[in-house]
Formats: structure tokens, C-alpha cells, sequence
């Protein structure tokens, strides 16, 4: 599929606030989109430096927006962009962008795929609507344009390409578990990492390894940097990490926000411990968990360092409980969701 000559905006922020898994998921879509020729170019509703280094340096374009996020400003200026672009479709992924968002963009006359995590916004106007989670059904969107295209459910989940180099990748699940890898996605605001640094402590497992991975917009470096320090187990600390994939592969288990790291972490076949960091990750979490390819604690503000430690501890020890999760986490995501959406877009069409 060659798509030469064509452009994909992309309209999505990432910051301290509101976390990195928007921009990462549509990184997914670009680096697809720009693996068949095309041109992409994001927009940012502000300034943030390790978004924009991150995509110039898969050789994408960054722009930032003069204008307030999810406003009316913003989605004339998205669309203005677009046109003066000769953009063949506008990507919006964000909770910040409603229905009016969308219709201001489609009454320009541009092709919009919107996506989307709960049925968040009161009216779909997007040409196409991408809700790659479990949960993901119909009747979150009955209140749609005739027009819509709905494209629901975990066929279409988003890998960038890192992950999409390790398909077929054959996982060994030791007997005991000993490598752990710990991540709470790109901001973690409340800290939930340092929660389950104190879980592991009350292990008193000195035979464990642990790899702990923040994101650049995390604002508790420092004080994870003193307690990795002291640890009484073996334990490193990565910060904005472009190897993800490579320390899926390392680990034997995972502890995990609930955000869109879950799919990866099924694809990769890694046993996973979930805590979930806000709302919107409830579903996921919850999905995952019932279809056996991880455990959700719930809310990590919830939970104590005790319970995590047992669930770890059981995780540690359970052999046929690991294997059960690679195998059920393979079958959830099969690494072609990217295909299907650019499918998709060229089709103007939900594939069959």
C-alpha cells in the first residue's frame, strides 16, 4: 500500500498532566502511515520537549498551536493547518476534544478519524471512530452521523513498529520469576511507582532484578532516583526509554498502569500485574484481566504496598499462571491493528 504524496495530521498532546499515551498510540499510526511513504505532521496544543524530540527523531514534523486545547481556536486551526497542508486525513485523539471539535473540523470539508476510549463526547461526527479496547461496543455511539465507521475492539490496537519487529517472538516462562519490570506509563502525577517500589521492599527478595521506567514528563525522578538507591534488591531506573520492547523481552512479569502499555504487554506475552493510575484506564484493566492475560488491583490511590507485594509474590511463584498469561495475552492482540486502520483510511471504509 503505497501512500506517497499523502499526509496524516495528527492533533494530540502529552505532558505532565495528562500522560504520553495519546501521542505514543498515534505514534503507532504514524510510523505505519510513514512506513508506506507518507508524510505526517503532529500538532501540538503546546510546547512539550520530549514529545517533539521523540517524534523528530522518527522524522516526522511537530508543530505547536497557538490556541486553548479542545477549543474552537484549536480545531479551526487544526483544520486551517490541515487544508494548507493538503492533509488527506485529520487524526484527533484526546478527552480534551468533543463533538463540537469534531464538527467545526468536518464543516471545513476534511476527513476526520477521532479516537476514542469510552463514548466520551455527546455526538460523532468523525468520518471514522477508533476504540481499540475490549469493552469497546455500538451502543456507545448510537448518537453518530449516518456516515461513521466504527472501528471497535482489539483487532485495531496500535503498536509502533519497535514491538511489530518482535512478532512471533517466543517467550520462555522460568519456573520462578525473578525479572520485573515496572511501569507506570509517561507521567505517573500521584507517584503510584514509588508505591510499588514499597511492595517490593516488603518482599524481602534479594534475588529479585527490577527495572523501573518512567517518562519523560514524570515529576518524581529525584525522589526515585534516592529510593532505587537504597533498595535491598538489585534495580536500575530508565528514564524516556526508546527500548521498550527489548525490556518487555528481559522481563518475566510486569507491573503496570492501565493505559495503553496493556496491549503491549499481551503482544509480548509478559504476565502482568495492572494498577490503575486514572478513570479511563478502568476498562482496560478490567478486560485485560478477564480475559486472563493479566491482574488488575484496581486504583493504585486504593490499594496498599501490602496487597500489591502478595499479588507479586503469587505472580512470582505461579508457573501455570504466567503461561496461562502469555498465551492469553497473544491471542488478545495479534500486531495488525495498524494495517487495519490504515486500511481503513484508504478504503474510507471498516475493512472485512
Amino acid at each position: 500500500m503505497d501512500l506517497s504524496g499523502q499526509t496524516l495530521v495528527i492533533r494530540a498532546d502529552g505532558n505532565t498532566r495528562i500522560g504520553s499515551g495519546h501521542v505514543m498510540r498515534c505514534l503507532a499510526l504514524a510510523q505505519g502511515w510513514q512506513d508506506r511513504g507518507g508524510r505526517v505532521v503532529l500538532l501540538l496544543g503546546e510546547e512539550t520537549a520530549s514529545v517533539r524530540e521523540r517524534w523528530r527523531g522518527e522524522g516526522m514534523e511537530v508543530e505547536v498551536i497557538s490556541a486553548d486545547p479542545g477549543g474552537d481556536k484549536d480545531a479551526v486551526k487544526t483544520a486551517d493547518f490541515a487544508r494548507a497542508s493538503g492533509a488527506d486525513w485529520i487524526v484527533v485523539d484526546g478527552y480534551r476534544f468533543d463533538a463540537r471539535y469534531q464538527r467545526i473540523i468536518k464543516e471545513t470539508g476534511q476527513r476526520l478519524l477521532f479516537l476514542d476510549d469510552y463514548g466520551h463526547a455527546d455526538h460523532y461526527y468523525a468520518d471514522i471512530v477508533l476504540n481499540q479496547n475490549i469493552q469497546a461496543h455500538e451502543e456507545l455511539y448510537k448518537k453518530r452521523e449516518p456516515y461513521t465507521v466504527l472501528l471497535l475492539g482489539t483487532d485495531y490496537v496500535l503498536l509502533r513498529r519497535e514491538f511489530l519487529k518482535r512478532r512471533g517472538y517466543g517467550r520462555e516462562i522460568p519456573e520462578v520469576a525473578k525479572k520485573i519490570l515496572i511501569t507506570m506509563g509517561g507521567s505517573d502525577p500521584d507517584n503510584c511507582t514509588m508505591k510499588v517500589l514499597e511492595a517490593l521492599s516488603l518482599l524481602k527478595l534479594r534475588d529479585i532484578e527490577a527495572m523501573v521506567v518512567i517518562g519523560g514528563e514524570n515529576p518524581h525522578y529525584e525522589d526515585l532516583k534516592s529510593r532505587v538507591t537504597g533498595a535491598p534488591f538489585s534495580i536500575r531506573l530508565e528514564r524516556n526509554v526508546t527500548n521498550m520492547p527489548e525490556l518487555m523481552a528481559w522481563a518475566d512479569l510486569a507491573i503496570s498502569a492501565g493505559g495503553s502499555t496493556v496491549w503491549e504487554l499481551a503482544f509480548m506475552g509478559l504476565p502482568a500485574i495492572i494498577v490503575v493510575l486514572v478513570d479511563n484506564q478502568r476498562g482496560a484493566a478490567l478486560g485485560v484481566s478477564e480475559k486472563g492475560a493479566g491482574i488488575s488491583l484496581g486504583f493504585c490511590s486504593r490499594v496498599v504496598p501490602q496487597e500489591i507485594a502478595e499479588s507479586v509474590y503469587s505472580l512470582l511463584n505461579s508457573y501455570e499462571d504466567r503461561l496461562s498469561m502469555k498465551k492469553n495475552g497473544n491471542k488478545l492482540v495479534d500486531g495488525d491493528g495498524v494495517k487495519r486502520v490504515i486500511s481503513a483510511l484508504v478504503s474510507k471504509k471498516a475493512p472485512i
